[in-house]
């Protein structure tokens, strides 16, 4: 009897069997070796993920670490995985048996729960995406993308061009991951979890503008990311994924429900307790929200003057009206190695620095204290008394142009309405003149500037341009003499509405404030001392040009020719004392020259009206200028910039002040000596008697230019050296009375010394001295001859203001 035939399986069978079950294997491991050997394009070399590129914004950091601005294509700040823990231990999380921060916790648990346990590519994930996603089409599932693989997908993104078919785009898209796992995989080769992870979170958007967690914590909660606590650091974790609809400012209700996820996950990793997941999840979202702007934060105009200064390109003489100038520029730019240092410096592959990319830390010479207590005395002195006194004589006048013509006003305004964002915009989408300028007299809503804060208004905007036309501005520089540091800048009211820089771009007649210098040629030059005696008289000196020049006096000032000594002519700021010593110099080039030496760069018309302050120029050289009074005689130029470093902290270039001996040690204690008389006996006293500065070595000067259009005021202390100017945009808008320097611009000195003085951190005291010479002479002269006190009294104080008729 036959034996009945086996029925099975044949061998064969079962051999296609598991061809066709290790076939997408097979196939996977091909595409990860053609992959691999760059068949489908290119992938990242171990080079490149040694130094990942991306656009890192550059911190500008202030003397005392803190940092003052950015300056970015996309606000990005990287940190180390170190940087993020908590100083408190208590807000440390145990993930996996490990310590780690709640910001890594909550991506873990959120983003990659098996992160510790694959080596770049989650199989269980893959098999899940596979049958739940692809087969069964449920997309609630997620993806199986590993913190790894979205960090490859961050730093090397797909190309994501959409002009293709469906079965090309399916193709590219089937390639792309293939690049992703082996990045992934050589990212896990190069680097530790940590590292992967700290990654990750340094390149992710938040939104906002915001990118990086460091830019991020800083942003939502004004906070380091080592302090995020758990609930914030959920907040920031789910907002990646959607950086709009999560937005916990924009869409807040999602953002509350997606943290709650997070938390929910981190629950349910063993981050958190059931319990701490249900009381954190009942918790508001406090947002401390400060997005990062160039027109706001701290130092604003000195960060665009930084910005500027190091993008410089070498100038062009079109750039300026006097060749003087333009070889000031040049030789700027030519031994201030701050000035174009970003095309002057090239980086390792031969490429210029860029501020914007390079993630740059450049290390400034500006002290955030003293910007703040600078910033405050501007801001509360303008708010609330130079404006509102602006305001009271607009109220009376109609008008806020003073002495100009109808024509000259008119002019004025169609200038601005052509320099205007509304102007240019309408011009490039092609609107006629006339629909631009009818345009200009058509209500709207706006905002506009007031000290008070902005304001929502229903105005047109000729109006607009007319309303800040009249806000009053105001400058300050503060330097350190000693060293040339520059510890406070202010350019102007708000960057926002006013970018134009009078700090260092702008520049005004001096008035007054540059009779110490005249002074000075005349103690280093003439012989003179604080004691010559001059005689009370009107002063006339014949010009080159053969005509006669005699200054006028300010204010009601007699002639009564009585001999008083030179400190008693700068300390009441008389036109006549300056004068006189001009006509003793007999070369005007010869005093404009010395000035220079000082360190006034601004070009100076070597004319004999120079003693009266006819030049222009501008705080930040005043302060420099004033400064050798203080330096023992030694000007040092202002330095804004101590160092710059790179993106991993390696010094890259460092900057030291140069210096050069301006007078004599003697000169300058002598001058020291006389400015402290204009506060003490001259129109600087209000320094004394409304801010307190009694028994202390400090001195002063005011000065005003024609009309009060400009008002200044330089105070000189051993240790700091402050320059102050207040003025309209335009030179037809000013005081008609009241606007003396002595009046406008030394309270907001006044206000930012005693803040100063008032801060003990600083270093900064009252009881600091000026460095007196050794066999140092005293001049302890009367100010006047006997027997003229009554006829002298008569004089008074006069008022500061420059006349060059």
């Amino acid at each position: 009897m036959s034996q009945p035939k086996k029925r099975g399986v044949s061998p064969k069978t079962i051999k296609w069997i598991w061809c066709a079950a290790f076939a997408p294997f097979a196939l996977v491991a091909v595409m990860l070796l053609l992959t691999a050997l760059g068949t489908f394009g290119r992938i990242p070399s171990f080079e490149e993920l040694e130094n990942p590129r991306s656009n890192l914004a550059t911190e500008v950091y202030s003397e005392d670490g803190k940092v003052i601005g950015t300056f970015f294509v996309q606000n990005r700040s990287y940190v180390q995985y170190a940087d993020l823990f908590p100083s408190d231990s208590t807000l440390r999380i145990r993930l996996d048996g490990r310590e780690v921060p709640p910001i890594v916790a909550a991506l873990i648990s959120t983003e990659d729960v098996r992160f510790r346990n694959h080596s770049g590519i989650d199989i269980p994930s893959l098999a899940r995406v596979a049958v739940k996603t692809l087969l069964l089409q449920n997309t609630s599932q997620g993806g199986g993308s590993t913190i790894t693989q979205q960090l490859a997908k961050n730093l090397f993104p797909r190309d994501t061009a959409r002009n293709r078919g469906r079965i090309a785009r399916t193709a590219k898209l089937v390639t792309s991951k293939f690049k992703e796992w082996i990045t992934a995989l050589k990212l896990e080769y190069n680097y530790t979890k940590e590292e992967i992870a700290a990654m990750y979170l340094n390149t992710v958007e938040y939104g906002s503008n915001a990118y990086g967690i460091k830019s991020a914590a800083h942003t939502f909660f004004n906070k380091e990311p080592d302090e995020l606590n758990v609930q914030e650091a959920a907040v920031l974790v789910g907002v990646v994924n959607a950086p709009t609809r999560y937005s916990p400012l924009r869409n807040y209700d999602n953002a509350v429900a997606r943290r709650n996820l997070v938390l929910s996950r981190m629950a349910k990793a063993g981050a958190l307790t059931r319990k701490q997941c249900d009381s954190i999840s009942a918790l508001p979202i406090v947002l401390n929200f400060n997005p990062v702007s160039h027109n706001a934060g701290t130092a604003t105009y000195f960060r665009e003057m930084l910005r500027l200064v190091m993008n410089a390109e070498r100038p062009r003489r079109n750039q300026f009206y006097t060749e003087w100038d333009y070889d000031e520029a040049v030789r700027e730019y030519e031994n201030n190695p701050i000035y174009g240092w970003c095309h002057k410096n090239r980086k390792a592959d031969g490429k210029p620095y860029d501020i914007y990319r390079d993630g740059l830390k450049i290390y400034t010479t500006i002290d955030s204290r003293m910007q703040a207590y600078a910033e405050q005395a501007v801001q509360r002195q303008l708010e609330k008394v130079i404006q509102p006194g602006m305001d009271r004589q607009y109220r009376q006048t109609r008008s806020i142009f003073v002495d100009a013509t109808r024509e000259e006003r008119e002019r004025i305004m169609r200038q601005a309405v052509r320099y205007s964002d509304r102007y240019r915009e309408m011009k490039s989408a092609g609107f006629s003149a006339k629909e631009i300028e009818a345009s200009f007299d058509k209500p709207c809503r706006m905002k506009i500037f007031t000290y008070g804060g902005d304001r929502d208004t229903l105005m047109t905007p000729r109006d607009s341009i007319l309303h800040h036309k009249g806000i009053m501005r105001a400058a300050m520089v503060s330097v350190d003499p000693r060293t040339g540091h520059v510890k406070a800048y202010v350019g102007g009211p708000n960057f926002r509405y006013f970018k134009y820089d009078m700090a260092k771009q702008g520049k005004r007649q001096i008035g007054s404030a540059i009779k110490p210098f005249v002074y000075t040629f005349a103690i280093d030059h003439l012989g003179l001392t604080p004691c010559t005696m001059v005689p009370n008289l009107p002063v006339t000196i014949e010009t080159a040009n053969g005509t006669a020049w005699s200054p006028k006096e300010a204010g009601k000032v007699v002639y009564d020719g009585v001999p008083h000594p030179l400190k008693w002519g700068l300390a009441r700021s008389r036109n006549n004392y300056s004068a006189w010593i001009m006509k003793q110099a007999k070369q005007p080039a010869a005093v404009a020259d010395f000035i220079h030496n000082m360190g006034i760069r601004s070009f100076i018309d070597p004319v004999p009206a120079l003693c009266l302050g006819s030049s222009e120029s501008n705080v930040f050289e005043l302060a420099s200028a004033f400064s050798t009074f203080a330096n023992e005689g030694v000007h040092t130029d202002p330095i804004f910039v101590t160092r710059i470093e790179d993106r991993q902290g390696n010094l890259i270039a460092s900057f030291i002040p140069q210096s050069q001996d301006a007078v004599s040690e003697r000169t300058a204690y002598t001058m020291l000596t006389m400015l402290q008389g204009v506060v003490n006996s001259g129109t600087a006293g209000r320094l004394k008697w409304q801010f307190g500065f009694e028994d202390m070595e400090i001195g002063g000067k005011t000065g005003t230019s024609n009309k009060n259009r400009d008002a200044w005021f330089v105070c000189v202390a051993p240790k700091l050296v402050t320059s102050a100017w207040v003025g309209g945009e335009d030179q037809s808008v000013h005081r008609i009375s009241g606007g003396e320097g002595s009046v406008m611009a030394l309270p907001i000195v006044g206000e930012f010394m005693k803040s100063v003085y008032g801060d003990g951190r600083l270093g900064i005291s009252r009881e600091d001295k000026f460095a007196r010479p050794t066999l140092m002479p005293r001049y302890d002269c009367d100010e006047q001859p006997e027997g003229a006190d009554e006829r002298a009294s008569e004089t008074g104080i006069a008022e500061d203001d420059a006349f060059f008729d």
